[in-house]
């Protein structure tokens, strides 16, 4: 039996990250932090603080957009499952520069500004979907899925352009529906078990039927044959190189 170094994906580590470096361009989380930083005028936050001259300064409104549009990617609607985020996740550590906001202070800035809220998801999400960055699974919401394949069907045309801009409003309002329903009856730590456990469930079920599948067939298809999904041919592909 051969011998491997043990892995304890337990335990907890020091390490040295410089922010930048964990948002990958081409990603989505990338693209939301270049977008709220440098492309999109969130000065409509500033009026109700009012700080200015006395006060403890303020989480800034743009750190707080990022994570809580991450977090909808991720399928967290939890202002406490936010804030844990934030606490362990680097990629929301990115986001919010190593900031961990209370949770109330996440759900009163997203009960308290929905409609400004509203437009920066709008218009961060429309220019992501132009880029392919949204995916077959991130933000379907109520059987209504996002293309991953945004060259097929993105053509520029208005009438597109306002049935994508209607069809994510509502997405964007369930979310924060879902939201502000959770964080007044909600345990965190429960939502995120029963997330990871139907999580677990749905893996080990598409486990089982892929394997099903392969024992069943004789042959993987040929590249380019078949009806692969476009990523599966590219890994295969891949794989096909590297043999």
């Amino acid at each position: 039996m051969p011998r491997f170094i043990p892995l304890n994906y337990q335990q907890n580590s020091m390490v040295v990250n410089n922010f930048l470096d964990q948002l990958q361009s081409g990603t989505f989380e990338h693209a939301i932090h270049h977008l709220i930083d440098n492309r999109l005028d969130i000065s409509v936050f500033y009026p109700k603080y009012q700080n200015d001259a006395t006060g403890r300064p303020a989480y800034d409104p743009a750190a707080l957009l990022k994570i809580i549009l991450f977090a909808y990617s991720k399928g967290i609607t939890s202002s406490r499952e936010i804030q844990w985020c934030c606490e362990t996740n680097v990629i929301f550590k990115a986001l919010s520069c190593d900031l961990v906001p209370h949770f109330t202070t996440i759900a009163g800035f997203v009960s308290g500004r929905r409609t400004e809220i509203e437009s920066v998801f709008e218009q961060v999400l429309l220019i992501c979907h132009t880029q392919g960055l949204l995916g077959n699974e991130l933000f379907a919401i109520d059987g209504c899925k996002m293309s991953s394949n945004a060259a097929k069907e993105w053509s520029g045309t208005f009438k597109e352009l306002e049935e994508k801009r209607n069809k994510l409003k509502r997405q964007i309002r369930y979310q924060m529906d879902e939201h502000e329903k959770l964080d007044k009856c909600e345990s965190a730590d429960e939502v995120r078990k029963q997330r990871t456990a139907q999580t677990i469930d749905t893996l080990n079920k598409a486990h089982d039927k892929i394997d099903a599948f392969l024992k069943k067939s004789d042959a993987v298809p040929r590249m380019g044959t078949g009806k692969w999904p476009q990523e599966v041919n590219q890994i295969l592909l891949i794989m096909n190189r590297l043999r």
